[in-house]
Parts: structure tokens; C-alpha cells; sequence
């Protein structure tokens, strides 16, 4: 039994959503049916249930790469094959909006904790093809728009430098947030699947623009439709 994660290999499903809010996997538990708690220690709460006929689980990370690390890493103890995020992201792309919805191919590792992983050697933390691919033809089948491209996965959230969304921006990436570079490098290092969907909660300008954040309510109206298509992407892998 993993030191953070109090479960069994039986607890989990073999395929995990993970969220950095643990009110976000208590939103999703009521979503699946028989919906049960299998962990709770230090708020990491996780859950397993179905969603229509597959089995699926839910598990808090934390905010940040270092808690991510931790789960991650005892997920992979308990033998889970398949982790797929749900969050949110600030939007820096050219034509990014609030409330659109981005899937990752490729997350930069702009954290401390993935670069320690790579002892500072290059490598492109990058999704699974197979979850990106039926992704994108739900996306269709759904009518919604969803951009595939790269992010990057940074440590702080209030980023003083005026320039680095500049910076940012000028290498392709389109959105920020704080844990998919360690989730897709332990999954390539392991040889799991995985896959990260975010929302657009704000865009990011830097300086004095910091951020325009959207309303608590389209927040919360916006992750309920991110929630049902991964859960959909879930379906039919």
C-alpha cells in the first residue's frame, strides 16, 4: 500500500482521471454510478465508480508537479494504466478564449520537478495518440471545439516577469498551467497512456494584465461540459 494513496491495486480503475481540486472529484464521483471513496488520507480524495458500463476512477493531485509526482507515481504502484487530467489553464495563443477547451499533445516543462525527473536533459513530455485521436473525433460527434497544440507546465502562478508570456507565446504554446509535464513525462517513462483536456479559465497577459478571469458561474458551467466529453473520450477508447 502506497504511502499517500491508502488503497489497493483493486481500489482503482485501470484508467484515472486526475484533478487538482479535490471539490472537482467529488463533483465528478456524482457523476459515475456506485460511485465509492477509496482514498481520503491528506485530502487526497479518490474515488472509483462506472461510467455507463466501464469502470473509471477519480483522484485528486493537488495543485503544483511535486504533490502531481506523488500520485502519480503511487498510481503507477497501484498498477493504473491510463491518466487522463481534467483542469484548467490560462490562455496565452493568439486566437485563445475564455472557456475554450485545449487538448495537450506536448507540455513544456518549464517546472522544477519534471526537469529534475530529466536531470536537465532535453525531453518533450508528450500525450498519448490514441486518447488524442478519439478526442478529437468526439469532439466532432459533439460539436465542440477543442484546440490540440502545445502547453507548457510552469511552477508559479503569479509570475512577476512582464516578458514571459511573450516568451512563451513566441514558441508556439498556447496555454499554462502546473502539472501535465510531470504526468506525461511518468507516464512515457512507464509506458502508460495519458492525456490532459483543459478549460481556459483566464487569459494571461503579463504585468499589469495578469489575468481576466471568467465568472465563477461560466467557470463552473464550462467545466460541467469538459467533465461529460472526457467522460465520453473515456467511453470510447
Amino acid at each position: 500500500m502506497p504511502i499517500h494513496l491508502r488503497a489497493n491495486k483493486s481500489d482503482y480503475a485501470s484508467t484515472v482521471l486526475l484533478v487538482g481540486d479535490p471539490g472537482r472529484a467529488e463533483n465528478i464521483s456524482k457523476v459515475l454510478k456506485n460511485s465509492k471513496l477509496v482514498n481520503k488520507n491528506r485530502g487526497l480524495l479518490g474515488y472509483t465508480g462506472t461510467y455507463k458500463d466501464k469502470q473509471i476512477s477519480v483522484q485528486t493531485t493537488g495543485m503544483g508537479c511535486p504533490s502531481t509526482a506523488i500520485v502519480v507515481e503511487e498510481l503507477i504502484q497501484l498498477d493504473v494504466k491510463r491518466l487522463i487530467r481534467i483542469g484548467t489553464c490560462g490562455g496565452i495563443g493568439k486566437d485563445i478564449k475564455p472557456l475554450d477547451i485545449i487538448g495537450a499533445v506536448a507540455a513544456s516543462p518549464f517546472d522544477g520537478t519534471t526537469r529534475t525527473y530529466l536531470n536537465n536533459e532535453p525531453h518533450a513530455p508528450f500525450a498519448t495518440f490514441e486518447i488524442l485521436k478519439t478526442a478529437y473525433d468526439v469532439s466532432k460527434t459533439m460539436g465542440i471545439n477543442v484546440y490540440f497544440s502545445s502547453i507548457a507546465s510552469v511552477d508559479v502562478f503569479y509570475n512577476p516577469f512582464s516578458d514571459y508570456v511573450e516568451k512563451l507565446r513566441a514558441k508556439g504554446i498556447i496555454a499554462v498551467e502546473m502539472e501535465t509535464s510531470l504526468i506525461y513525462y511518468l507516464a512515457n517513462r512507464s509506458n502508460k497512456q495519458a492525456a490532459t483536456f483543459l478549460l481556459v479559465s483566464d487569459i494571461v497577459g503579463g504585468g499589469e494584465e495578469f489575468t481576466k478571469y471568467v465568472t465563477d458561474q461560466d467557470l463552473a458551467k464550462g467545466m460541467d461540459q469538459l467533465i461529460n466529453y472526457v467522460l465520453e473520450v473515456f467511453y470510447h477508447l
